[in-house]
């Protein structure tokens, strides 16, 4: 966890102009701003440029500014021109964006004239399921990685640059190619979002009775579905050859498995549509491993402790602060609430070796302990 008040581990040549006071735009600002980089703000929505300005993000850019190095915060379909734009009205600047599609953008982009040689990509791997300047955090890019995608042509000068605006940020640059990045979050980001929002699409027409009964896994699966569909549509029409390749394979593999399933629910069948259907789980969990751990690790097996805690006030802070009295170190922690009931289950998950300890903490504060 950060405090908040990190200190840039790098010099950021400034000042650095950021363009676009949306969410990422304006907490990159704020990073920026932590790190007593001197901030240049501008927005074709004067309302969202107020909102940052207020927040402390920065000042609004005046004719006369020159800046060191320029971000460009704006939607996909802006990001091309945008950056066209800044290389050209800074021709000594630095150039980088925060679109969360490369090669697309950044082709684009020097086809009406931007100059490659100081053009460097940058993806942060950060946000919040909010919009605007008004849901901006200086830490949200704390501990995060953010991917750099220098073009061949990008001077070193430039790259390193960028690396030290990532640095600044509170984050942790990774170097990858454009068609490498574009691979990599079709398959971890874009792929996820298209199947989260097609199974909470389920939803919308089923019968009241079954939904209400949903759990905790559902919500997992669904909880991107929620986010904002202007946005989510500019992404995916960027990215959209290798975001439809991974669905390809995910397809043919529902296909086999809805083959399997069909072979389960007959007699004849079952004993072969079983061992597919076990072979699609136990792929699945091969696969679930190789997602990084905490801060990036190989990922561990943790204990889970499950407390029954009242819905009040309090409650969680108290359960909270009893893990704290036992000194085990939270490595993730869920919250459940339990349908038609007044209590929640929370899942505490912590090392193996921890466990005891922690649950004899617990019992010493009278919780109603699950393990």
């Amino acid at each position: 966890m950060t405090d908040g008040v990190r200190p840039a581990p790098a010099a950021v040549d400034g000042p650095v102009l950021v363009i676009g006071t949306g969410l990422i735009g304006t907490s990159v600002a704020l990073a920026l701003r932590r790190a007593d980089v001197e901030v240049l703000l501008s927005d074709v929505d004067p309302s969202n440029l107020a909102i940052a300005e207020q927040g402390g993000a920065g000042r609004a850019l005046q004719d006369h500014d020159r800046p060191a190095l320029v971000v460009v915060a704006v939607p996909p379909r802006f990001a091309s021109q945008a950056i066209a734009d800044a290389s050209t009205r800074y021709p000594d600047a630095t150039i980088t964006d925060v679109t969360s599609v490369k090669q697309q953008v950044v082709e684009e982009a020097v086809r009406l004239g931007a100059d490659p040689v100081r053009l460097v990509g940058g993806h942060p791997m950060a946000g919040r399921e909010v919009s605007g300047a008004a849901g901006a955090r200086k830490d949200v890019f704390d501990d995060r990685l953010w991917v750099v995608t220098p073009l061949p042509q990008s001077g070193i000068d430039h790259v390193i640059q960028v690396h030290r605006l990532v640095s600044a940020c509170g984050a942790y640059p990774v170097e990858m190619t454009v068609d490498d990045h574009d691979a990599a979050v079709a398959l971890v980001s874009h792929t996820p979002q298209v199947l989260s929002s097609v199974l909470a699409g389920q939803l919308v027409d089923a019968d009241s009775d079954h939904v209400r009964i949903a759990g905790q896994g559902l919500r997992d699966m669904t909880r991107i579905a929620g986010s904002n569909v202007a946005m989510w549509s500019d992404i995916l029409a960027a990215n959209a050859g290798p975001v439809a390749d991974v669905l390809d394979g995910v397809i043919d593999e529902l296909r086999r498995t809805v083959g399997a399933l069909r072979e389960m629910a007959s007699r004849d069948e079952a004993v072969r549509g079983t061992e597919a259907v076990a072979g699609v789980l136990q792929q699945g969990v091969e696969g679930q491993l190789r997602i990084p751990g905490k801060h990036g690790a190989a990922p561990s097996a943790f204990r889970e402790i499950n407390v029954m805690l009242e819905d009040s006030p309090g409650e969680l802070a108290r359960l909270v602060a009893a893990v704290g009295v036992a000194r085990v170190n939270l490595e993730d922690i869920r919250i459940e609430h339990v349908l038609g009931r007044p209590s929640g289950l929370v899942s505490l998950y912590v090392r193996p070796e921890d466990t005891d300890r922690l649950v004899r903490s617990l019992g010493v504060g009278d919780f109603d302990v699950r393990v």
